[in-house]
């Protein structure tokens, strides 16, 4: 291992080691926040019947089937007529998916505007962002003449459920609700890029970090408004990154005892990049995949297989390997060479 290596290895845990709320919280099936669906045919209802509850795994591997095979309905987008702009450029509006949490159905999104009717951006950030994470990365995108829009991801800062530190929601062992939130997730993007259009901006991106990479790819692939997008870290199923990441072993933890990383694959697909790539929705689609060499969140093992099979099924990303993990790519000079050759595809994208 070279110097470099192992500095960024302890770089990275001594980044871990600094979060001190991570809680092991109890696992769920959390098949009740599966009630809402796609289309009157396909229907679960409100109150979940026997069979559900006495078979939950034979339950969700139906559920994630049908999810997936039907991902056009189960993320189509809806009609928002809330939009509300304040003075300080904060969009918020009622999110299409409502929880059982007043807080999270409110979808708070900070606009940062350049050139009107020029391309614009939607920034998904990373898993537990804070309202302030990414604004430089708003900023940089605004002065090279990009429209920038921010999202809160469900459960996070202005979102966040009431008695919370964490947006455990989003990624935890509930699996119903970790299904539900990221499904809301990509409802409420979606809802976003629909604001954008109405205000004129025609040329759209998504650009995502970690979690806010797969919801990002997801969107993506679901919807042909985005001609680019843009993605800070890279993987596969949302089940190995949790049962394999440095960041998610408190998740895994709540996990391992009720149900395997083969089961949870499948539970988890509708919420996964992979089960897209390889039905080829990635094909054609304009990418630029940024990723670190010694990530031990989205392991380079499984980026890998992630560009591997993208390759494979038609698709044609760019890509860029920097020599750092999953926290150090914020780090000079890296960060600089990712932002830059990310600056520079959207201009050369969306111009």
């Amino acid at each position: 291992m070279s110097w470099h290596e192992h500095w960024i290895r302890r770089y990275e845990h001594r980044r871990w080691t600094t979060d001190d709320n991570r809680m092991v919280r109890p696992f769920a099936w959390g098949l009740e926040h599966l009630e809402e669906v796609a289309s009157d045919e396909w229907r679960v209802a409100s109150r979940m019947k026997t069979p559900a509850l006495a078979d939950p795994r034979a339950f969700l591997r139906e559920y994630a089937r049908e999810a997936t095979e039907r991902s056009a309905e189960w993320y189509s987008p809806e009609e928002v007529t809330d939009y509300r702009l304040d003075r300080e450029n904060v969009l918020t509006f009622t999110s299409p998916m409502k929880s059982p949490w007043t807080e999270n159905n409110v979808v708070h999104a900070q606009f940062f505007p350049a050139r009107k009717h020029g391309p614009a951006v939607l920034v998904l950030p990373n898993w537990n962002a804070k309202w302030h994470g990414q604004v430089a990365l708003c900023h940089w995108l605004q002065r090279m003449g990009i429209s920038a829009m921010k999202m809160s991801l469900p459960y996070h800062d202005r979102r966040m459920a009431k008695g919370h530190e964490r947006a455990d929601q989003l990624v935890g062992p509930n699996i119903g609700l970790t299904l539900a939130a990221n499904r809301q997730a990509v409802k409420d993007a979606r809802a976003c890029l629909s604001w954008l259009e109405q205000r004129g901006y025609t040329r759209l991106g998504i650009l995502g970090t970690s979690i806010g990479s797969s919801v990002g790819y997801i969107t993506l692939v679901h919807d042909k408004r985005v001609r680019a997008g843009g993605f800070f870290h890279v993987s596969t199923y949302f089940a190995d990154v949790v049962s394999q990441g440095m960041t998610t072993n408190h998740v895994w933890e709540g996990l391992r005892q009720e149900v395997s990383v083969e089961e949870l694959r499948e539970y988890w697909a509708p919420i996964s990049p992979m089960p897209y790539v390889e039905r080829g929705m990635g094909a054609g689609r304009n990418t630029f995949m940024v990723y670190g060499k010694y990530d031990p969140t989205f392991l380079p093992e499984l980026t890998q297989q992630m560009l591997r099979a993208l390759r494979w099924h038609g698709a044609e990303p760019r890509t860029l390997e920097l020599p750092v993990g999953h926290y150090s790519l914020e780090l000079a000079p890296f960060s600089y060479v990712a932002g830059w050759r990310m600056f520079t595809y959207f201009w050369e994208a969306l111009g």
